[in-house]
């Protein structure tokens, strides 16, 4: 075994023997099946950090599995379809400098290999190449048989059936909806195409309109039943308005909005036709129509009102928002003469609408006063504001004055006024992003009204109802997530699937389009299965309808499918078997950004398309991984590149820091000073199993153990069971806790107190704990340690939990050890005594059968501090410490009451004699503390100059320092 820790020649001689041995090509056979499956990466950059996370759990789980026994497949796809390849091509054939700087010094791509990726076809060739690298790099167990790109001609056959199959089940249609777009490019964009507002989602607005000498002044809102409640329009003087003639459904209005929003409005389903510009200015000091009420109110001067929002015109209801309250009252006493506003604003009313149970008459003046909101630019406001919305949404009604919608819920509410507004002609539909959307090109993308748009048809309930079931009975990790995941399904509307630009495959039944980026990547999974075979050479022509039917869906027959594919029978039947053999997929893990849409997708197209023995049985998701406290980006950086963390860290640390860094959906953040420290921890655990071989050390199991084996031996079964409890609930950071930090303090511990017999077979349970985790490291050790060469840690059995091995006395004892030497050292820091002698008193009878009826008591469920002082005394023994007694159940029965269940059934059957224990450990105390040690009872202390027996209690001794 090699004195020094090379991470790089110990990983590429793994990786290599990996390779060469074929271990993780899996095929099927009589062992239980694991089929995992990660997101496959975009290429259009190299892989970063936050693949390495993902990727990196998706592998740790697929090595546990496999080293549990099961059959697990892991394979691993490029994703290259949609519009970012072609953009990317597009500004390296421009030499564009950002993207030549970001692509040159980030990603590291040499500059004569660089210049030369100006197609599509380039960049995929060139990073699908190196995506692999980097994943063998970090040894991943894929099985690369399986590869795949999303624009290879057999893939396009497999997306080609899907979608005919979809479209036939009445799933996709045609029709006006809208959509994510981008003006430069004259397509619709998802989230691979975004550069800024990934989270964006599409929400409508209520348009009301407004009216002033017969124009239309709209005013865009998410809360139409506050119209009954408007006191005046808020506009900004300084922006440049446009007069406009709107035509929809035959309906010709004059509508005066920002210049932004008429940008926005040619993209809507409306025929528009500019007329003239209007000043801002022009638009302050008018009286406007309500439209529901009637009644007029003027429209005052607001700085705040910002164009590109809704229609740059925005309704003022003070008394149900606090941010229109506070403007008004800042108005008060200003000169507004300027527009022609001579009204003492003072005379405003105030209109309540809603009656929520927390509020009295006017919500917004409450909640602002309540947190003492100075004006419109405290940021309390917008805390005030949220408090009153999300009370008057969930709680709210409306009062009399709103007619006949009077007593109906908030929350109930907007589908129903909408609905009449634009029966009446009186309010219209607006879409509208949730936050600001920026395409890849840097375009501001809008919300375009799309005719003759082909889209997936998610809003069906029959559909949804499908996927509420499937998320029902599946496993999802955290369990928390699953909530969101059916708010994400109530949400969900139809969806955009085709495009006219980019890479990807043809809309089978409409030519002019091409399946957008997401909608190719649903039930990609079960492709894996299918290209082994395809990649031995099956001609694209072959791979029919009839085929895929039959090895996905079981529809016809093999003998029919030959016949249709001029396959033969036993290739099909070799292809279906295998199909049946692995799926479902048993675990998809991704990151979290992906719930929303892919993971959404995913579950849609399964429900839609197999039966349910065939829908997937276990999502989990992880958090994002930002480099230094920044979020990283492929296109502008900052980017730390899976290869290069790789070079620099080697794989096992890059691994073990990223693993133990987050847990789940917390966000991990990679930082330099954080890995280096995790190099060290990988070289101390080369270091110590190094030292074990190198002594000679064998198994000692059988042999007779003392005290302290059996304490290692407990010790190491409580690891044990912690990992692979924490691996099962894919908890990663807490398992490495267990299987490596704090072993490696226990078997510090363990020789600390002289315990030699169980090394071997300690670091026999060690490498194959860790073994998921840091793959290159255990299997050098294992080999180390006697085990032959075609011997793979990688394929033997993990360690499982054995009760027999549990010795909770054993624990205890050492507890008690290690606890009353750390009590000494404590008290010599803090006194700065040097000992010449130190007594320790155990616990007095009393106190200890205190303690225990206390244990039984709570194990009973009886436990109070009452009935447990009258239990007590009614001993007559224990009547003389009849005031002692009161003051230590005090203390003891909360200590008890709030204990974990573990350590509650460890002490529930101790049977532990301290003064034994420490008594037979005063050499090895004395030697670390460098005097002598005397150990007494509290009950009959020989030597207690100081009274210091008074505070002796179970596991805790009272100590004197002389």
């Amino acid at each position: 075994m090699q004195e020094e820790y090379n991470a790089q020649k110990i990983e590429n001689k793994w990786q290599s023997r990996w390779n060469e041995s074929r271990i993780f090509e899996p095929e099927p056979d009589e062992r239980e099946k694991y089929f995992i499956t990660i997101p496959y990466p975009y290429l259009n950059g190299n892989l970063h950090a936050g693949h390495t996370r993902t990727f990196t759990i998706g592998d740790v789980i697929a090595r546990h599995k496999r080293m549990l026994g099961y059959n697990v497949l892991y394979p691993m796809g490029f994703h290259v379809t949609g519009t970012p390849i072609v953009g990317l091509a597009e500004l390296i054939a421009n030499k564009d400098p950002q993207t030549m700087d970001v692509y040159s010094r980030l990603h590291r791509i040499p500059d004569d290999i660089l210049e030369n990726l100006t197609t599509p076809e380039k960049i995929v060739e060139y990073f699908s190449v190196e995506a692999e690298k980097a994943m063998r790099s970090i040894g991943y167990s894929i099985d690369w048989r399986r590869k795949f790109t999303t624009t290879d001609e057999t893939y396009k056959k497999f997306i080609e059936w899907q979608f005919n199959l979809l479209h036939e089940k009445g799933m996709i249609v045609k029709g006006a909806h809208p959509v994510k777009w981008c003006p430069n490019d004259d397509n619709p964009v998802e989230d691979h195409d975004i550069l800024h507002g990934e989270e964006a989602t599409i929400v409508d607005f209520t348009m009301m309109k407004f009216r002033y000498d017969g124009m239309v002044l709209p005013c865009a809102t998410l809360r139409p039943e506050t119209i009954f409640g408007v006191t005046n329009l808020w506009v900004n003087p300084d922006i440049e308005h446009a007069k406009l003639k709107v035509t929809k459904d035959e309906r010709e209005e004059i509508w005066v909005v920002s210049q932004e929003a008429y940008r926005k409005l040619t993209f809507t389903d409306r025929t528009i036709e500019f007329i003239e510009n209007v000043p801002g200015k022009d638009l302050i000091g008018i009286k406007v129509t309500n439209p529901l009420s009637g009644n007029e109110v003027i429209t005052l001067p607001a700085s705040f009102v910002k164009a590109e929002n809704g229609s740059g015109i925005v309704m003022s209801v003070p008394a149900h928002a606090p941010y229109d309250y506070l403007a008004l009252k800042d108005l008060y006493d200003k000169d507004l003469s300027e527009y022609g506003i001579t009204e003492n604003l003072r005379d405003i009313k105030l209109i309540s609408l809603i009656q929520a149970k927390e509020f009295g008459e006017y919500p917004a003046v409450e909640a602002v006063e309540q947190f003492g909101v100075k004006d419109q630019k405290d940021p309390k406001a917008e805390e005030a504001t949220k408090m009153v919305y999300r009370r008057e949404f969930h709680g709210g009604v409306l009062k009399e004055n709103t007619g006949k919608y009077a007593g109906v819920a908030v929350s109930k509410i907007k589908d129903i006024l909408t609905r009449d507004l634009i029966e009446q002609g009186i309010g219209e539909v607006f879409y509208e992003f949730s936050e600001p959307v920026v395409c890849r090109c840097g375009t501001p993308c809008v919300v375009n009204m799309v005719k003759g748009q082909w889209f997936l048809n998610y809003s069906n309930p029959q559909w949804k109802d499908k996927v509420y079931k499937c998320i029902k009975g599946m496993d999802i990790i955290p369990e928390e997530i699953r909530v969101e995941f059916n708010n994400k399904v109530d949400w969900l509307k139809d969806k955009a699937c085709a495009r006219k630009k980019g890479l990807g495959t043809r809309l089978p039944f409409d030519k002019n389009w091409l399946i957008e980026s997401l909608g190719d990547s649903t039930i990609y999974m079960s492709y894996y299965i299918t290209n082994k075979f395809f990649a031995q050479g099956i001609d694209v022509d072959q791979l029919t309808p009839a085929l895929f039917d039959y090895v996905l869906l079981g529809k016809g027959s093999v003998q029919q499918a030959a016949i249709d594919t001029g396959l033969s029978e036993t290739l099909i039947a070799n292809i279906k078997s295998d199909f049946d053999y692995w799926y479902p997929v048993d675990l998809r893990s991704s990151g979290k950004d992906l719930v929303p849409n892919h993971l959404l997708f995913f579950l849609f197209h399964h429900v839609a398309i197999f039966d349910e023995d065939k829908w997937p049985r276990a999502l989990a998701v992880n958090g994002f991984v930002s480099l230094e406290g920044q979020k990283m980006s492929k296109s502008k950086g900052p980017i730390l590149t899976l290869r290069e963390a790789v070079d620099t860290y080697g794989a096992d640390v890059s691994r073990m820091y990223i693993l133990s860094s987050a847990e789940q959906t917390q966000d991990a953040d990679w930082r330099d000073d954080g890995v280096k420290s995790s190099r060290k921890q990988v070289e101390r655990f080369y270091k110590l199993a190094n030292e074990i071989i190198d002594s000679g050390a064998t198994s000692g199991i059988e042999g007779d153990l003392k005290l302290i084996d059996r304490w290692m031996l407990s010790r190491l079964q409580q690891c044990v069971r912690e990992t692979n409890n924490d691996m099962t609930s894919i908890r990663t950071r807490s398992a490495l806790q267990n299987a490596f930090f704090l072993l490696y303090n226990d078997v510090k511990w363990y020789q600390r107190r002289g315990g030699t017999a169980l090394l071997y077979d300690v670091l026999d349970v060690w490498v194959r704990l860790m073994a998921p985790f840091t793959p290159h490291i255990c299997e050098e050790i294992w080999t180390n340690m006697g085990h032959g060469d075609g011997d793979f840690v990688s394929q033997v059995a993990y360690p499982i939990f054995c009760p027999r091995f549990i010795d909770n006395d054993a624990e205890l004892a050492e507890e008690l050890m290690c606890s009353t030497l750390s009590d000494i050292e404590e008290i010599i820091k803090v006194t700065k005594i040097k000992p010449k002698m130190i007594a320790l008193y155990t616990a007095p009878e009393w106190k200890v059968k205190t303690f225990k009826m206390a244990l039984e008591m709570k194990n009973n469920d009886e436990l109070n501090p009452g009935k447990l002082i009258k239990t007590l005394m009614s001993d007559p023994e224990n009547r003389r410490h009849g005031k002692e007694i009161p003051k230590y159940v005090q203390k003891l029965v909360p200590d008890i009451s709030s204990m974990k269940t573990e350590r509650f059934e460890m002490l529930l059957g101790m049977r532990l004699d301290e003064m034994t224990v420490l008594q037979e450990n005063t050499g090895c105390i004395s030697n670390e503390i460098g005097c002598t040690i005397q150990v007494y009872t509290a009950d009959e202390p020989e030597y207690d100059p100081e009274n210091k027996s008074r505070f002796a209690a179970p596991l805790r001794p009272a100590i004197y320092l002389e």
